[in-house]
């Protein structure tokens, strides 16, 4: 069954006017138009426009239309016209009226170009299993089983050890959540050590206020000698700070020192390090690049765990590899996706950020770059051959 998704909405100026739609089509548009969410990019005319501001429109007999249709177009701009089918009068041939005209408030950024595997090709994708979302505070089992077996192996840290995902309604683990700052209290009978000793760590008498008092001695009367709150801070593919969790040690017989604090935030980074390897999907195949430019590519893949993937993911690391060149590792973000009737996915990405490897992107562009020219330059020698 062929599907299509859309990720990323483009922003429209409408033109709802029937007529302005109609004189729009007539006298400023002469190039070829598209049905969407065809998945094959079948084309559409206009092969009369009638009294009425009613249209026909001719397309290829095996098309069956449904009760709408959408019609795109590209000048300086992408637009969309929407169309109802009033009625079928024959093989790919549609009485439809107009619902009106949508055109892109911004043009597209950059030239695309048709690729073939001997050109280019995709591979080593790395996609996250799933997404770890701020807003949630449930997690997946697979990262949930890594972070119980981290805490088993750290119990003997301190009296009390704990590792858990944020919850909303204290002050303290909203304010570390929020901050990503750690809370350090060296001595919880002696007030003065609740303020921080700089600007890493919050200040708790400023987040409680009229609290504090009571919090303090809460700690006390619970036996606690020493408290250390670290966030654990997971760092997604596009470089998204996200803390998600806690790492809490409670000590009821000594006070704990800066170095323990800073063994904390270490064991923090190893935990992430876990639960990124745990969450990340390694595929080395090689897929096929559709069309790339500048800013984006289209890619089709047949590989199943791919497919299967995909479709949950907001983007996926993956190289780049063009002919006689060193891969090139690349962010994708996903812009759109379809599937075809052979089942194969097809997938819209945009660049949206830099790898972890440097001047990945100014590479990407000095490939890009020669392809840009010698398609500008071929342009401009048709247009002077047609003025002649």
């Amino acid at each position: 069954m062929e599907t299509y998704k859309q990720r990323k909405h483009r922003t429209f100026e409408e033109i709802k006017t029937r007529h302005d739609v109609v004189d729009f089509l007539k006298n400023k548009y002469d190039r070829k138009l598209h049905i969407k969410f065809s998945l094959d990019k079948r084309e559409a005319k206009i092969n009369e426009y009638l009294e009425d501001d009613t249209l026909l429109v001719v397309t290829d007999p095996e098309y069956e239309g449904e009760s709408t249709m959408v019609l795109y177009g590209l000048m300086e701009k992408y637009f969309e016209i929407d169309l109802k089918v009033e009625e079928k009068r024959g093989p790919g041939y549609f009485l439809c009226s107009i619902i009106g005209l949508k055109k892109a408030m911004t043009g597209r950024r950059d030239l695309r170009f048709k690729m073939t595997p001997e050109k280019v090709v995709a591979t080593n994708f790395k996609i996250s299993k799933h997404t770890i979302d701020i807003s949630d505070f449930k997690i997946p089992t697979t990262i949930k089983v890594v972070i119980d077996q981290f805490q088993n192996q750290h119990i003997k840290l301190s009296d009390i050890v704990r590792i858990d995902v944020f919850q909303t309604g204290d002050p303290i683990y909203d304010a570390i959540k929020k901050t990503g700052k750690t809370l350090y209290i060296e001595d919880a009978g002696n007030r003065d050590t609740y303020t921080p000793l700089n600007e890493n760590f919050i200040n708790t008498p400023e987040i409680l206020g009229d609290s504090f008092t009571q919090y303090a001695k809460r700690n006390v009367e619970k036996g606690y000698k020493s408290i250390i709150i670290s966030p654990i801070i997971y760092i997604t593919e596009m470089e998204q700070s996200i803390p998600f969790a806690y790492f809490e040690v409670i000590s009821k017989s000594a006070p704990m020192t800066m170095e323990q604090v800073l063994e904390i935030k270490e064991l923090s980074f190893k935990l992430v390090d876990r639960i990124r390897d745990a969450n990340t999907l390694f595929i080395p195949q090689h897929q096929q690049i559709v069309d790339i430019s500048l800013g984006g590519a289209k890619l089709m893949f047949t590989d199943d765990n791919l497919k299967r993937y995909l479709p949950r993911a907001k983007g996926f690391i993956f190289d780049i590899v063009f002919k006689l060149q060193a891969p090139i590792t690349i962010y994708g973000e996903i812009r759109h996706m379809y599937t075809d009737s052979g089942g194969n996915l097809f997938v819209g990405v945009d660049f949206a950020g830099n790898s972890s490897r440097k001047d990945e992107m100014k590479r990407f562009y000095s490939v890009l770059k020669p392809m840009e020219m010698e398609y500008k330059n071929r342009l401009l020698k048709e247009m002077k051959a047609r003025s002649r």
